[in-house]
């Protein structure tokens, strides 16, 4: 007679133990939104690093789990932001890295998150030799996190933003309108209703054919790295 209560106590057990978890990432998103999002610049950086922080403890409890390996890589590429040309450099290599071992674990996680992470990583670093930016990695990506999460907000949102900077305000205003029309996450209402914030800007200027300049920053900052290599 005690073995089926043996057995309903471990399925308790692990039923806890994977709540505990999910919690741990939710609080994990709602940090990371923000900071991202309602930080002053001068500390996001630290903000950003704390974050990697507890990241990297739950690691230690839960090894390979997809959705942290998707999270250190997102906080990683945000963090880059703040960082000089090199160090950003080594963090967005490592983010891809991460993102792919993510995927290699659990494709769909969060999702399809990390295929939308990786498009857009993809799509707004430069290309060979400063990095890996490639257009058409970024597309296959991003068209297979929709292929995965086709009402999502995130999805959407990051496809129209690689029309609109690939000169297709038209296609971009369709993926734009299906992420303001995605619903919120409860568990993420602020982050989600940023997003739809800045689809909402993506429309506007897709309607007005106002090309994205997103890419501006990494492609910026890895050009003045190589710049600073090669005077030194």
């Amino acid at each position: 007679m005690q073995k089926p209560l043996t057995i309903a106590l471990l399925l308790l057990s692990f039923q806890l133990a994977a709540s505990d978890y999910t919690d741990a990432v939710t609080e994990i998103e709602r940090s990371w939104a923000k900071t991202y999002y309602s930080a002053d610049k001068g500390q996001q950086h630290y903000q950003y690093s704390q974050l990697l922080h507890r990241i990297n403890q739950m690691n230690s409890t839960y090894p390979d789990h997809a959705e942290l390996l998707i999270w250190q890589a997102i906080t990683l590429a945000t963090r880059a932001e703040q960082e000089s040309s090199f160090k950003a450099l080594s963090s967005i290599h490592r983010a891809k890295d991460l993102l792919i071992k993510a995927i290699s674990i659990n494709p769909k996680a969060m999702d399809g998150s990390a295929f939308v992470t990786l498009g857009s990583l993809y799509s707004m670093v430069p290309g060979w030799p400063i990095a890996f930016g490639n257009d058409l990695k970024a597309e296959q990506s991003l068209k297979k996190a929709l292929s995965i999460n086709p009402q999502g907000i995130d999805s959407n949102y990051f496809y129209g933003e690689f029309l609109l900077s690939h000169n297709q305000p038209t296609k971009a205003s369709h993926f734009f309108t299906k992420a303001i029309n995605a619903p919120i996450r409860k568990t993420q209402e602020f982050a989600d209703t940023q997003l739809k914030n800045e689809a909402k800007l993506g429309l506007a200027n897709a309607i007005a054919r106002k090309i994205s300049g997103k890419k501006g920053f990494f492609t910026d900052l890895f050009h003045s790295a190589v710049h600073a290599e090669i005077t030194q």
